[in-house]
């Protein structure tokens, strides 16, 4: 377990051994929800190059891009 500090917009830093562990480099878009009182972060899954999807869950990515880009600052 590791300390880590919350900077003034709320970002902390994942120590480098959980980031080169799980495969989180910059640019990794992760998953956050809160669990049972705790903060749980995980690596997205990612879609494969070329795959379909329907017409919902295309709303429903286009729907999480647009708040990931409202919420960037």
């Amino acid at each position: 377990m590791s300390n880590v500090r919350v900077k003034r917009k709320g970002q902390v830093t994942i120590p480098v051994e959980l980031r080169s562990r799980l495969g989180i480099e910059e640019g990794t878009l992760l998953e956050v929800k809160e669990q049972s009182g705790a903060i749980l972060m995980r690596p997205a899954p990612r879609l494969k190059g070329g795959k379909v999807v329907g017409h919902k869950e295309y709303k429903r990515l286009i729907h999480e891009l647009d708040e990931l880009r409202r919420n960037w600052h």
